[in-house]
């Protein structure tokens, strides 16, 4: 599938736009990847969006990894035993989303958009054990939730990070800074089964995927010199973004009913 040089151009302004809210609001950003491919950019197939965007998603949460790596807040043993579970989740939810008809599948990705935005109002305040470790009693657990966030990323796509955090925080009790930074590793590893899945049955636009990311690294490192700017603005922010999500989610319900 070849797009127009316009609709490449739009895909990079489109990542920029998804890396400048990961940068300013910390997260959520990556669910308008799939509207902003298909409303903006004009990507004509459901699932090409839904591929290529889980390639860009998981390039994104690399490179978000590696700061938190040089800050130390990524405990590694948890990110690794939840990404493990996770990949075979996020295998058999890809297989499963590719099967599922296009239109239903937009109705269905509204739907978690509203879940995220209702996430992002509630906000999470969990201060956590600073101590925390993956051990073989929380094993079970850590694996469980991992195994399920993994097939809900892997089914519609998203690096589903707003599911992972509480996640870990249920499963191991760490402070949200080390979720939010140990939750890069899964996203990673999710983005990246996801789009392997799909790119093997073709339905990634690798080209739209370099301008995407290309243009999510520019627009993240905007996002976080404007957020050091605005601290004491963050929770209005999100709440701003919350309210985008709840409006492309009644645009996206409102273009796919008609579909279904």
């Amino acid at each position: 599938m070849m797009l127009e040089p316009i609709q490449y151009l739009l895909g990079a302004f489109s990542g920029g736009l998804v890396g400048f809210t990961l940068g300013l609001v910390g997260g959520g950003g990556s669910i308008l990847a799939v509207p902003l491919m298909i409303y903006l950019v004009g990507v004509p197939s459901a699932h090409v969006a839904i591929g290529t965007s889980a390639f860009a998603v998981a390039a994104n949460a690399a490179t978000g990894l590696i700061g938190h790596a040089r800050a130390g807040t990524v405990k590694w043993r948890c990110g690794g035993m939840y990404a493990l579970a996770g990949i075979f989740g996020a295998f058999a939810g890809s297989t499963a989303g590719k099967a599922f008809d296009g239109a239903r599948l937009l109705f269905l990705f509204a739907l978690v958009m509203v879940l995220v935005g209702i996430v992002m109002l509630r906000g999470r305040k969990a201060d956590g054990v600073p101590g925390a470790q993956c051990s073989r009693e929380n094993a079970p657990k850590v694996l469980g939730f991992g195994l399920v966030t993994g097939i809900f990323s892997g089914f519609f796509g998203i690096g589903g990070g707003f599911l992972i955090v509480p996640g870990l925080i249920g499963s191991t009790r760490m402070p949200m800074l080390n979720a939010v930074g140990t939750s890069l590793v899964a996203v990673a590893a999710f983005g990246l089964t996801t789009a392997l899945s799909y790119a093997w049955s073709g339905l990634v636009d690798w080209p739209l995927a370099g301008v995407f990311i290309a243009g999510g690294i520019a627009g993240g490192l905007l996002g976080l010199m404007v957020a050091r700017r605005l601290t004491e603005s963050r929770g209005a922010l999100s709440t701003v973004f919350a309210i985008l999500i709840f409006v492309v989610a009644a645009y996206m319900l409102w273009r796919s009913w008609g579909a279904l």
